[in-house]
């Protein structure tokens, strides 16, 4: 499925399904409505790349501008018996062997009326590219990027999940919750993660004392980063920046360590407690081998 070529004077976002009022909202009126921005990390579901071997991320953190989905919803008029909101876009296509005439998710309409859940149709100051989903797409901090259907156009409410092949076969994963390993959730919120920045994999450093540095990202804000070598050393608190918004956040923290190879690991933990898997997961902790010298054997 390839970007899809929206002619935006004509562009049309029709709501409609459980509400009392559908309707359909041209470029010209959405534009009229009260404007917000919103800062969030976005992350598509294939970061890291490749998981375990591979850190390719694909992270970054976003200005979105746009108007809150509420209150488009609220023009319509939900039915209480609303439970979730479908979202379409005007991209289609076959994606590993599955072919769709339209991209389609959903949302719980609990999620959906949330203040920061926008219709998005600028990113850092700018209007949306073709390639960033322009001219309109959702956007949904804290979620996954696959939940942020770009091209969007409709809206569908409705009292049970969306049929299509990307709610149904795809983005899907084991609960880790379930002990038997079998349940199946929806690819939904971010779970907790971290990333070390500095110092960069196989560098060679100056003395025992070692800054080290990463950002950490959440569904909710991380309230914990700790840091330790090859597991065999206490872990060391990092100090974490406050969350801006939905924002990634900054960490720093010094270790002072042994001479020769060390390899640094570093673990978020949730504000509400949950920690960043050891192993075993896409979300699994980060690891970079770093070599530590005396400060005259450095060139």
């Amino acid at each position: 499925m390839g970007a899809a070529v929206v002619d935006t004077e004509n562009w049309l976002l029709v709501v409609d399904g459980m509400v009392q009022n559908p309707y359909a909202l041209t470029m010209e009126q959405l534009l009229k409505l009260p404007r917000t921005t919103v800062t969030a990390f976005h992350e598509c579901y294939g970061s890291p790349l490749k998981p375990p071997t591979d850190a390719v991320w694909r992270i970054g953190n976003v200005h979105w501008t746009g108007v809150r989905l509420a209150d488009v919803l609220a023009i319509a008029g939900p039915h209480p018996e609303a439970q979730y909101v479908w979202s379409e876009g005007l991209d289609y296509g076959t994606f590993a062997g599955v072919t769709a005439d339209r991209y389609q998710k959903d949302l719980p309409i609990k999620k959906a009326l949330r203040p920061e859940v926008l219709l998005a149709f600028e990113m850092n100051g700018h209007r949306l590219s073709k390639e960033r989903g322009g001219p309109v797409r959702l956007v949904v901090p804290g979620w996954f990027g696959t939940n942020m259907t770009k091209w969007i156009c409709r809206l569908t409410l409705q009292d049970r999940r969306a049929p299509g092949p990307y709610t149904t076969v795809f983005y899907n994963e084991i609960d880790p919750t379930d002990p038997s390993g079998s349940r199946k959730r929806p690819v939904w919120s971010v779970e907790v993660n971290s990333i070390i920045t500095s110092p960069a994999p196989d560098t060679v450093v100056s003395g025992s004392e070692v800054v080290i540095e990463g950002w950490a990202w959440c569904h909710e804000p991380v309230g914990r980063v700790l840091v330790t070598s090859s597991l065999e050393m206490p872990w060391t608190d990092a100090t974490v920046k406050a969350r801006e918004g939905f924002s990634w956040q900054r960490w720093r923290a010094v270790l002072t360590l042994a001479e020769g190879e060390n390899v640094i690991v570093a673990r978020a933990i949730s504000e509400s407690g949950t920690e960043q898997p050891l192993s075993g997961r896409r979300n699994h902790v980060h690891r970079v081998r770093i070599w530590v010298k005396p400060e005259t054997d450095v060139d």
